[in-house]
């Protein structure tokens, strides 16, 4: 079929790619020109489709990426996969409702609309369709069909085409037509009965995380106040083989999910409702404050050693917002950066994942963790304890060490 993916980020990309791979003619759409030229050249941004993969399928003519709005037209089924960011505290809906724009131009008949974008539970029906009837002049469920279908990143044990895919319709022709086209490129599909299940699904999934997280985040600045070891309390809880899924703590949540997801059905919930709802407003409150505490407990370190945190050299490692990845949004990172300088203090970050001069947005000094680097600085921050890191050279040449992972022991070491 002709398909189109709109947005080639780290959820559009791999599925064009994949939708290509299994015999699809795929367009990849995105608005931003530095992309599509460089995934025209071959060169894969995103981390779960090596440039390889993506010159093979365009070479084989599978597929194409373009900012031309032209190229769309003719498609079979076409895919939303753009940001769906809070802007304080509001959901920005902007993308999907250009790109609703954009795709009702080319509707013709026949053809299929899915939603993978995370929103609120009612986005699809009272959004996304109204726009792509209004621009088509054709009726959602008669003319055209549409649905939302959650997006979901695999990892280490399940892969993008392993992990199973949530399905969901208009009405049943769409459920069909759309279960159908992912069934070609997902190992197992689950069909649910309508979009706003498919749309709290994906909010269920994440505020789990997200609640969870923040709960352990909050026992872990009790534990250390206590006396508490919490990296021992949670292996002896861990060894419950049910009723315990192990979350660990560290110094925030960052990323384009966890942060923002939760906080879409918080909106919709006072919108609609007009009741809170307290678990994610409660969990979004202690997750913003972990960065002050990681620097509260930094600072009383420092302190202790005789040494006042104005003035003093901090080598901060790993900036990105979680584990072996290449982003920084809303990484944790950038405001333990920020209250170290306000405090006065000389702050260093090193970041392996991302090239040099790609995250100028965090006020560091850029720098690689060398062993001289790691015994200049007063104090060693392990904020995310990526592979590349010597953690060995880091326990022997560091002064001292407040290792927010728990993946460093002696003497000179402090665990959050």
């Amino acid at each position: 079929m002709e398909i189109v993916v709109a947005g080639q980020g780290y959820v559009g990309l791999p599925l064009a790619v994949r939708a290509a791979e299994v015999g699809h003619c795929v367009v990849g759409y995105d608005v931003d020109l530095h992309r599509v030229q460089q995934l025209a050249a071959g060169q894969s941004y995103v981390r779960d489709v090596g440039s390889s993969r993506l010159r093979a399928v365009l070479d084989s003519g599978a597929y194409s990426a373009t900012a031309d709005a032209a190229a769309l037209a003719g498609f079979d089924i076409a895919v939303i996969t753009v940001p769906t960011p809070l802007r304080d505290g509001v959901p920005d809906l902007t993308s999907i409702e250009l790109c609703a724009r954009t795709l009702g131009e080319h509707l013709r008949p026949g053809a299929t609309v899915i939603l993978e974008s995370t929103s609120y539970p009612g986005t699809t029906e009272e959004l996304m369709l109204p726009i792509l009837e209004e621009v088509s002049g054709l009726k959602g469920g008669a003319d055209f069909l549409a649905g939302f279908s959650p997006e979901r990143i695999g990892n280490k044990r399940w892969s993008f085409d392993g992990t199973p895919k949530v399905v969901s319709g208009i009405d049943a022709k769409s459920l069909d037509v759309i279960k159908t086209f992912y069934d070609g490129i997902f190992r197992t599909t689950v069909p649910v009965s309508g979009t706003k299940v498919a749309e709290l699904a994906k909010l269920i999934e994440n505020t789990f995380r997200f609640v969870n997280i923040s709960m352990v985040n909050e026992m872990a600045m009790l534990a250390s106040a206590l006396g508490v070891n919490i990296w021992e309390a949670i292996d002896a809880a861990a060894t419950k083989p049910f009723g315990f899924t192990r979350f660990t703590p560290g110094p925030g949540i960052g990323g384009h999910c966890l942060p923002v997801d939760p906080m879409f059905l918080s909106w919709k919930a006072q919108q609609e409702l007009g009741v809170p709802f307290r678990f994610a407003e409660l969990a979004a409150d202690v997750n913003r404050r972990m960065p002050d505490y990681v620097v509260r407990r930094l600072v009383e370190a420092l302190d202790q050693r005789g040494t006042p945190i104005r003035g003093s050299r901090i080598l901060l490692l790993g900036l990105t917002y979680k584990y072996n990845a290449t982003d920084l949004r809303n990484s944790p990172s950038a405001r333990v950066a920020e209250l170290l300088i306000d405090l006065g203090a000389e702050v260093r970050g090193a970041e392996p994942n991302i090239p040099d001069g790609s995250h100028t947005e965090l006020n560091v000094i850029r720098v690689d963790a060398t062993p001289g680097e790691v015994a200049a600085a007063d104090a060693v921050v392990l904020l995310m304890d990526h592979p590349r890191f010597d953690l060995s050279m880091i326990e022997n040449c560091a002064a001292y060490v407040f290792d927010c992972r728990n993946r460093l022991s002696g003497p000179n070491v402090e665990t959050l």
